[in-house]
Order: structure tokens, then sequence, then C-alpha cells
């Protein structure tokens, strides 16, 4: 959005910086101009860098949308303008791990705090998040810690435009596992990103109550989207005990089910048992 241009430059650096891949960096501005004034200084001058300038702020599902398009690599990978990848050698073990595995269709990341913290449960995409180093088979990933084969991207359908924030890789990684892939969480991946709370966003609350219930509409079979959504509101109920957070969540609740979900392509319920031997039935 270009409000962090040493650190959009940090994070463009660490992309070129990978070995023994072929790289190309799409850079994505929301609204704006991505590299603005700094187009013509390293590392923005790289040929291996373009850029795509929105002429608004589309939110993250249709911003990335964007840059895949203008993309070519078989292997796309997200990083906000606050990430950064630290090994050079990143790359080369992604590219390595889809090779290797015909059917692994979504990398998720881990992600370090760069203060040395022990990082975020929520960075962890599964429900046993204690111990971040341990990989395994997930049912979801993290958006802006990821590596995606293109073939599973175009299988699922992209990132879901309309949801703007929150949810958008969880509607992908449903798709792409009722698809036939899998996803995994590569503790051997790893990101640095500065430890933040999502809730510093004004829109979290709605947006994530709102998301759940287009996600559960839209993938889901009835009986699994209604189970899901109450184990969620039960969730809710008992994290959030404060009506600043109760009252725009039950808001966003409210217009998942009054305004149109999109496109409903539910999972098949050999996919739903396959995510429940994975250790996520989809009803959490």
């Amino acid at each position: 959005m270009g409000n962090r241009p040493e650190e959009l430059a940090r994070a463009v650096r660490s992309a070129l910086d990978q070995e023994h891949v072929d790289v190309e960096v799409v850079l994505v501005g929301n609204g704006v101009d991505p590299a603005g004034d700094q187009a013509e200084k390293d590392p923005f001058d790289d040929p291996r860098v373009r850029t795509v300038a929105l002429p608004k702020n589309v939110g993250i599902p249709a911003g990335r949308n964007r840059g895949v398009e203008a993309s070519s690599g078989d292997v796309i990978l997200f990083l906000d303008d606050d990430g950064w990848y630290r090994s050079t050698r990143l790359g080369a073990h992604v590219r390595d791990r889809f090779t290797a595995e015909p059917d692994l269709g979504i990398i998720s990341f881990r992600v370090r705090d760069p203060e040395g913290g022990r990082g975020e449960r929520r960075h962890v995409p599964r429900l046993r998040a204690g111990d971040p180093e341990r990989s395994s088979e997930v049912t979801t990933f993290l958006g802006g810690a990821c590596a995606v084969r293109r073939a599973a991207w175009d299988a699922g359908g992209g990132l879901p435009e309309d949801f703007f924030y929150a949810h958008e890789e969880t509607d992908l990684a449903w798709q792409v596992l009722n698809a036939g892939y899998r996803i995994v969480y590569d503790a051997a991946a790893v990101m640095f990103h500065p430890a933040v709370l999502p809730t510093r966003h004004e829109m979290f609350y709605r947006y994530n109550a709102r998301n759940r219930v287009w996600l559960a509409r839209r993938n889901l079979p009835w009986p699994l989207a209604f189970a899901y959504l109450a184990v969620w509101v039960a969730m809710t109920l008992l994290r959030e005990r404060g009506m600043s957070a109760l009252r725009p969540w039950f808001k966003g609740f409210a217009e998942g089910w009054r305004k149109p979900a999109g496109r409903r392509r539910p999972i098949s319920w050999k996919t739903a048992w396959r995510m429940t031997l994975t250790g996520r039935p989809p009803i959490i």
C-alpha cells in the first residue's frame, strides 16, 4: 500500500537473492504505484521485477489474484511487504519439494519473529499448534507465508475476491484439497515477520464473522456448514466477552447470511473425511 518503502525493499531483495532458481517478482500496489519514487533504485530496477498498480485498494485476495495473473512461474509465493526470507535456499527447497511430490498443492511456511520470540500460535495452521518446529499435513495455510503449485491454484479457482480480508486462504485450501492435492506445514521453510495482532484492523471482527459464513455457504455440505458455524458462534462467545468485539462480530455474521456468498462448490464427503484424518474436521 506504499506506506513501508524500506520494508518493501527488504522483502523484494530477499526474493531476488534466492539461489539456484529462476525468480520473478510481481509487486502489486493496492491503490498505489508499489515502487513509487524508488522505481529506478536497487532492488526495484532489477529486470526480474515488474509492478502492477491498481487504481484502488481492492483487498488482499483480489490484489493477490492480480499478481498471479501477471506472473508466469509454476510455483507462486506470496510475501507481504513487511515480511522477508532470510535463507537464500528457500526457493530451491520449495522447488525440490514440489518436484518430488506431484500431489503436493500448497506449502505453508513457518513464520519466525525477528525479535527472537517463539512466534504466534495462529501462524501454525493446525489445532495442535504448540510446536512450530514440527511439520505436518494441514487443511489450510498462511496467505502471506506460502508457496502454491500453479496447477493447484487453477484447480482451486484462486482466492475469493469478495472476501476482501480474512479466510480467503481457507476457501482456496478446501477447494485445493477437494481437487485431490495435499497441503503441508513445512517448518523448514521459514519467513520472518514482525509479531502483530490481526485485531489491529478495524474491520477484523466484522469480516472474520461474515467470511466464515460465506466460507461455509460456499464450500461445505449443508450439515457440515451448520455445524461449523454453530461451533464458531460458541467459540466466539467463550473467547470474546466484551461487546466491543461481539457487536461487530454478530453484525458480520448476519451480513454473511444476508449477502450473496458467491458460487457454491461444496467439497465432497470424501474430502471432509480426509480433513478429519488430517486432524482438523471442517467443523472447526
